[in-house]
């Protein structure tokens, strides 16, 4: 059973930084697709960055160049540095796993999800 767990949440003022953190376990496969989504309130599910085994990225427009998604050697824990907070940035963030090896899909409901962790970022 594969399972997800964000840490790094909180509350800072805009235009601070915050890292969040994902480990995962329970998936067998070397190959994947990761990605974090958010959704705000008020908001639609969206989302934020993705990142393969290879290393290969993207990574929402609202986002690009303040955002950076990474992974550790092993290829179980996955960060997303946040740099530039914007008030908009608020949100309930998911760490996600692609249920279909490498693939990265635009919606949540093709990913396994974590509890999510919050970001609130006051003007």
């Amino acid at each position: 059973q594969v399972h997800l767990v964000e840490s790094g949440g909180g509350s800072v003022q805009a235009g601070g930084s915050l890292r969040l953190s994902c480990t995962t376990s329970g998936y067998t496969y070397s190959s994947y697709c990761m990605a974090w989504f958010r959704e705000g309130p008020g908001k639609e599910r969206e989302r934020v960055a993705t990142i393969t085994n290879v290393g290969a990225t993207t990574y929402a427009d609202s986002v690009k160049g303040r955002f950076t998604i990474s992974k550790d050697n092993h290829g179980n824990t996955v960060y997303l540095q946040m740099n530039s907070l914007k008030p908009e940035d608020t949100a309930l963030y998911y760490c996600a796993l692609s249920k279909t090896p490498t693939f990265c899909y635009t919606r949540s409901e093709s990913y396994y999800l974590g509890q999510g962790t919050q970001v609130t970022v006051a003007s």
